[in-house]
């Protein structure tokens, strides 16, 4: 009996998910040529409840407050998005909701010219914790649920 318990037990848990508090930054950045259009593909993505569901959040507005070097072309954007962690930025961005009804609102011709990465969150600091965050999430968010497009790369 302890054994028929202990194997469900090790089946549960090689079923369960990763998990994902692993934070990554995805960097929007580029020009924008048409802000009207762009601001209905960010209402769209408001609209689609997947940063919600997926623990997406902006971490600033898109254009700068100041430029204290260089020169920064008119309309051009730097926007961060934090997730979670890389599955659930993945989920988000191979979605069918956004590839198939968002990210087309943008596109044809192109609202701005982006490059789009993701990178893995810096660990804090030693001296920095418990001034500005813990650095990880305290609420769970899964990517499963979430329809994918065809071919996308894990």
């Amino acid at each position: 009996m302890l054994a028929a318990i202990a194997l469900l037990a090790q089946a549960a848990t090689a079923q369960s998910p990763a998990p994902c508090n692993a934070p990554v930054i995805m960097i929007v950045s580029g020009p924008t040529h048409d802000r009207a259009r762009m601001l209905a593909y960010g209402k769209a993505i408001a609209d689609s409840g997947l940063y919600q569901k997926l623990g997406g959040y902006y971490v600033n507005l898109a254009f700068p407050q100041a430029v204290f070097e260089g020169n920064a072309p008119a309309g051009y954007v730097n926007l961060i998005v934090r997730f979670p962690c890389m599955a659930n930025a993945r989920a988000f961005w191979f979605s069918r909701e956004y590839q198939e009804k968002i990210r087309p609102l943008r596109l044809n011709p192109s609202a701005g010219d982006y490059i789009v990465t993701v990178y893995p969150e810096a660990p804090l600091r030693a001296d920095m914790i418990g001034k500005v965050g813990d650095n990880g999430y305290r609420a769970p968010f899964s990517a499963e649920g979430i329809a994918q497009v065809e071919g996308a790369k894990p």
